[in-house]
């Protein structure tokens, strides 16, 4: 890969490790981001000095006059990410994923772009992950109930028997199954990129589903934010974390680190390797796991999480990856473990 690389949201929390990693392997880098005021409350002061920055936001068609001159590549970060506040955020959700997405791709066509395409995708678009059934297999449970969590009832059942369900790791042939307007917007994201793909002859496309992404510059605790971001707030401010429903949730936390180079490495891989990738550790941990290293590296005042049994209706019980695909096809390995990624994640600047 040569040439200019657009990356839209590059002074985001992801997208901004992923300017500094091209610019340090040599590529021009243009970044366009809005600032969206869910994420952003001031330019942040982490911005790589070497890259361009074109403050627009993808809903204005005005923004892709002279965005895409020279482009050779894009990698799509922009977006509203976490599960916001109610569903109020819906219109917002689906302006800046959906419409953004929309408007970027139109203007991709227009001006006759061929070259590869990455997109920020999410592990939300599978909803619940993976589980089987001792007496039935493989089976997809139902959304939980609000009544169901209420009374403490956390684990998905079988839909046909009841039983008990084991979880096991998803990997990327699992079917959709969006459970919050924002899974609904990443899902949208991902089926506008793979029809421009298949539209336009010369575009290489790959979607990153990156699981739970950790590390510095996350925004500070705010309804978009991700738990380690809300967990490290409340350490901070000398507050207990908060660990909804009974702690057991398993997920993948990969580091923003690795998340980047698997941008770089999609970038890269040409037509051959395209496709739909997890982005992830490959080794699961509870939400309790998290929450114990990370008030364990910020040092022995620091608060123990506290079990709260809360819920967000929009959660899902266990999603984790198989990471296989990324590993075999792009050559991806997460190089961080989460015992050191929360060491250092516990005194890192937030944004």
């Amino acid at each position: 890969m040569s040439g200019k690389v657009l990356v839209t949201g590059g002074e985001g929390f992801i997208g901004s490790h992923v300017v500094d990693l091209l610019v340090e392997t040599g590529r021009e880098v243009r970044v366009v981001d809005c600032l969206h005021p869910a994420a952003h409350s001031r330019r942040p002061g982490y911005l790589n000095p070497a890259a361009e920055y074109v403050p627009a936001g993808l809903e204005d068609r005005s923004t892709f006059g002279a965005v895409l001159d020279g482009v050779d590549a894009v990698c799509h970060q922009a977006a509203m990410v976490g599960l916001g506040k109610d569903f109020t955020d819906a219109q917002d959700y689906i302006a800046a994923n959906c419409l953004g997405t929309a408007r970027l791709l139109s203007a991709m066509a227009a001006r006759g772009y061929r070259g590869p395409l990455v997109l920020a995708g999410s592990m939300v678009v599978y909803g619940e992950g993976g589980y089987a059934c001792p007496d039935h297999g493989a089976v997809r449970p139902p959304a939980r109930t609000p009544e169901d969590l209420r009374d403490g009832n956390f684990e998905p059942r079988c839909p046909n028997c009841g039983a008990e369900l084991e979880p096991f790791p998803i990997d990327e042939d699992t079917p959709p199954d969006p459970r919050s307007v924002y899974a609904a917007t990443k899902l949208h994201q991902e089926h506008l990129c793979g029809l421009f793909a298949r539209e336009c002859e010369g575009v290489s496309y790959s979607a990153l589903r990156y699981h739970n992404v950790y590390g510095p510059r996350m925004p500070r605790d705010t309804p978009y934010a991700g738990v380690a971001s809300i967990f490290r707030s409340s350490l901070a401010e000398g507050r207990a974390p908060a660990v909804f429903e009974d702690g057991g949730q398993i997920r993948d936390f990969v580091h923003v680190h690795d998340v980047a180079r698997a941008n770089l490495l999609a970038l890269e891989a040409g037509p051959d390797t395209a496709g739909t990738y997890n982005v992830a550790s490959g080794t699961p941990r509870t939400i309790m796991d998290m929450a114990d290293l990370l008030a364990e590296a910020a040092g022995p005042e620091a608060p123990s999480p506290r079990v709260t049994g809360e819920f967000r209706l929009g959660d899902v019980r266990h999603v984790f990856a198989d990471a296989g695909r990324a590993r075999d096809r792009l050559g991806f390995t997460a190089e961080t473990g989460l015992e050191a990624g929360m060491k250092e994640f516990a005194t890192a600047e937030l944004r």
